[in-house]
Order: C-alpha cells, then sequence, then structure tokens
C-alpha cells in the first residue's frame, strides 16, 4: 500500500484520535467492499502506554490471519506516522469472554480518573464507560427491498406467502419465523420486505436489522465497556428485530446467551424476530439446544435455488430496470447457464449490460455468449453428469456403478432419478444423451424421472433441501 499522503492530524496524540484517523485513511486507500469486508469489523481493544502496545480485535479467526498478513504493515506505519515514533501492534482474536487487561488504559480513559465515576441521567444511574456505548438507533432497512420488487416462483412462494402473513401479523402469526437456504435466494429480500412494510404502516414503530456478525460485535463492545444494561435496554425494546445469517452465532456463547435473553424479552412482549441462516435450525453447528428449540418453536421455511422460468422473469424484470429490455430468448439462454442463486444472476446480467454499453451493441445471444464467455466456460467446467452421478450416489450412500445398472429397488431407482434430474437441470445435454451416460436408457425413461422428480420438489420441502445441498456439493 502507497503512504498516506495526509496523514491525520489531531489535537491529541491518543489511541481513539489514532484509530479514527486509520480507519479514515484506509477507507480512501480501499475499494468499500474491501473496507467493509476486513477492515470495518476490527476494534480498537486497547493501549498499554508504558509498552507503547495498541491491540486491535478482529472478530474470527480467519479475518484475524488475513490481517496480520495483509494490513499489519500498514497499521504500523500509519502508527507511526500519527505517534511520531516505534508504536507496537497485537492482533488479537476478540474473545467474547476476554475481560479487558488491567495495567492498559482504555481507548484513552485512565482507570484512576475521576472521570470514571457514576454520572446520574435521571434513572438507572449511568457510568460514563456506558455512556461511551453507542448503537445506531436507526432500522438500518434497504428501503429498495420490498414485497413489490421480490420476483416470485416456485422455489420461494410459501416463504414469500408467510412473509406477507407475518407483515401483516407481526408478534402473532409465526414468531419467530425462520427462513434458511443458501446465499442469493431471498432471504435478506424477504426479511428487509417485512420491516419496510412495518414501517410504512407504523412510522413509529422501533425496526432493527443487523447482520450476525454486527450483533456479535455489540456484545463485543457491551462486555469491554460495561454496558449490558444499555445493550439490554435496546434490543429488548424493539417491535421488530430482523437478524441476517445467525450461523455466525457458532461457538460464541457470550452472544448466543445475551440473543436468548433478548429472545425471551421480544417474545413476552409481542414483539416480533425474524431469523435468517444457510442452515437449517436443527443442523446449525455450534448453536446452543434451547436457541435450536426457540427457533424450532415459530414457522421454519427454506428458501430454494429457482427455477427456470423464475430465473428468466428475473433477469427481464432487472433489466428492464437498467433501461436495456432482455428478450425472453435471450434471458432463457442465460438463465438456462446459471442456476445457482439470485446474485449469480444479477452479476451476469452487470456483465452483458456493460458490455454492451460500452460496445453499443445491442443485446443479443451472441453478445450475451461473449460478454459470458469467461463465466459460461468455468460452469461447463464444473459440472457434468459423471460428477453429478457421483454426487447423489455419495449423498444417498449408495454406489456409482448403480446409477448405470438395471437395478430397480426404491433406494436406487430414486437416487437415480434425481441425479437425472439434476443432470438435466444442471447441465446442456440432451435427454437421448443423459439416458446414454445411464446405462444406455431411453430418453422417455430419463423425461418420466425428470418430470416426476420436478412435480415432487413442488410440494416436498425435504426432496427440495437434499437436492439443495448435492448442488451446493457440486458447486464447492
Amino acid at each position: 500500500m502507497s503512504n498516506l499522503q495526509n496523514p491525520p492530524t489531531l489535537n491529541t496524540k491518543n489511541p481513539l484520535g489514532f484509530w479514527d484517523g486509520a480507519l479514515s485513511a484506509l477507507s480512501r486507500e480501499l475499494s468499500p467492499q474491501q473496507f467493509k469486508t476486513w477492515i470495518q469489523p476490527l476494534s480498537l481493544v486497547s493501549f498499554d502506554e508504558s509498552e507503547r502496545l495498541l491491540t486491535v480485535g478482529a472478530p474470527n479467526r480467519f479475518k484475524l490471519d488475513w490481517i496480520k498478513k495483509t494490513f499489519a504493515d500498514r497499521f504500523q506505519e500509519l502508527a507511526v506516522q500519527y505517534f511520531g515514533k516505534a508504536t507496537n501492534i497485537s492482533f488479537v482474536l476478540a474473545v467474547e469472554s476476554a475481560a479487558p487487561t488491567t495495567p492498559t488504559t482504555k481507548l484513552g480513559i485512565e482507570p484512576n480518573s475521576s472521570d470514571s465515576s457514576t454520572t446520574s441521567v435521571g434513572n438507572p444511574i449511568i457510568s460514563v464507560e456506558e455512556q461511551s456505548f453507542e448503537i445506531e438507533d436507526h432500522s438500518k432497512l434497504n428501503p429498495n427491498l420490498t414485497f413489490e420488487t421480490f420476483v416470485t416462483g416456485k422455489a420461494n412462494q410459501l416463504a414469500r406467502a408467510a412473509s406477507i402473513q407475518v407483515a401483516h401479523n407481526p408478534g402473532i402469526s409465526y414468531n419467530p419465523m425462520f427462513l434458511y437456504g443458501g446465499v442469493g435466494l431471498g432471504k435478506t429480500h424477504l426479511i428487509h420486505a417485512i420491516g419496510n412494510h412495518l414501517l410504512k404502516e407504523k412510522p413509529n414503530a422501533r425496526i432493527r436489522y443487523i447482520h450476525a456478525e454486527q450483533y456479535v460485535s455489540d456484545v463485543v463492545r457491551a462486555y469491554q465497556q460495561k454496558a449490558f444494561d444499555r445493550f439490554k435496554r435496546y434490543y429488548h425494546s424493539l417491535d421488530l428485530l430482523l437478524i441476517d445469517d445467525i450461523q455466525f452465532f457458532s461457538g460464541k456463547s457470550r452472544t448466543q446467551e445475551e440473543f436468548f435473553y433478548a429472545f425471551e424479552a421480544l417474545s413476552s412482549n409481542k414483539s416480533q424476530v425474524i431469523i435468517t441462516s444457510d442452515t437449517y435450525p436443527k443442523e446449525m453447528a455450534g448453536i446452543d439446544d434451547r436457541l435450536i428449540s426457540r427457533f424450532d418453536s415459530g414457522l421454519t421455511v427454506a428458501t430454494e435455488p429457482p427455477e427456470l422460468e423464475m430465473r428468466v422473469a428475473i433477469l427481464m424484470k432487472k433489466a428492464a430496470s437498467e433501461g436495456i429490455p432482455m428478450g425472453e430468448d435471450i434471458a432463457f439462454f442465460v438463465a438456462k447457464h446459471l442456476r445457482s442463486n439470485v446474485r449469480e444472476l444479477e452479476g451476469a446480467l452487470r456483465k452483458i449490460l456493460a458490455f454492451v454499453r460500452f460496445h453499443g451493441r445491442e443485446v443479443t445471444i451472441e453478445v450475451a455468449r461473449a460478454a459470458l464467455k469467461d463465466l459460461l466456460s468455468i460452469q461447463n467446467r464444473q459440472i457434468s453428469v459423471e460428477n453429478i452421478q457421483k454426487a447423489v450416489a455419495d449423498f444417498y450412500s449408495i454406489k456409482v456403478v448403480d446409477m448405470y445398472s438395471k437395478k430397480r429397488p426404491a433406494n436406487i431407482a430414486r437416487p437415480r432419478q434425481i441425479a437425472m434430474f439434476m443432470a438435466k437441470e444442471l447441465t446442456q445435454k440432451s435427454l437421448p444423451a443423459i439416458g446414454e451416460l445411464f446405462g444406455g436408457r431411453d430418453h422417455t425413461t430419463v423425461l418420466h424421472a425428470v418430470r416426476k422428480i420436478a412435480d415432487e420438489r413442488a410440494h416436498d420441502s425435504q426432496l427440495n433441501h437434499e437436492i439443495h445441498v448435492i448442488e451446493q456439493t457440486l458447486k464447492a
């Protein structure tokens, strides 16, 4: 990274001043996505003045290792520029249960200073440390994510219907509601839509959308600043709590404990709680049983990968919103090649639109093929009928050779039909070609399997879940 051209200048050389300046510098040097992903989750834990040691906390082991490897030298440069002399920087895992070390000055506040006495602010008495604990008291809702902008299909119609029911009857219908499924399948869109609907109906409602990682950060800060009373007053008083990707709570016992108390308080107040995860509740690892029990006590709904017609509708609607209409034939071409989730479709559409605008061309299948050349090449390399057969056989604990055999017991015939269905969905092979790869079967046998599994998916959530897991394995 290049040297900071305009190093931060403040009246006093204190840890908070350094931290604000460092964040400001890095926000200019990095892309918004890089800053949000790597720098924003960090926190200034402590400053040991005698040792000239700044301690910076990272929220998880992966980010800690990456920060040490990629940004440690840059933080060191910024510290020298700010303090004017060598200052050691230590990067640690921000373990929730770790108490602050005693000899340090916490964020510029002297432990023995007279300022650390409690100050009466009405009732209750709040310490200076607690006063410094801030939570952004606004909804964090994205106003563009509404029910009107949500494209509906068979894969998400139950989740959408349940979300509308909750939006009209918060705290009454399905509390809590637990949405689960892979990335880019509409979970976040739906919970924002619920929040936006309630905010429109009740402008004074206390609503908060929060990602699970931010909730963990709030717990850590509340612990460090001895501000759990303030933390609880905020989260326990909400009318609607929308918490995204709760699988990030895994292994974080203090966060889970605080969330359990918040959940119980909100439930008793008839406030609505809506949770999303990439995993079915009972399959979540590292989550306390009493929380899983609470998650299961309401409504659990899966969001599934969009079917072909839904993918086409999404592409055409989003292209039209960009002012460049896309023909149905072109949308079908793109949708047949990209199947996993809406984000993948949006990424492909952005590539096509950028190609069209740069070259001054109209949207055609040839243009789409050229714009998505690299993406289509990756897709074609990743998934083959042979890979599908192996993934399905492994999932259902049968032998790959059973895919080609003439055996017909149910424990073999059904996985074989699922593999045929997925081969039709995930590859460009024709029905006769698929039949040939399944032991020389006739194309009508493949067609029967494809129709049978497609019909069952419409009402069998367990089958939907199994196929989704296999797809994720293939694309990992």
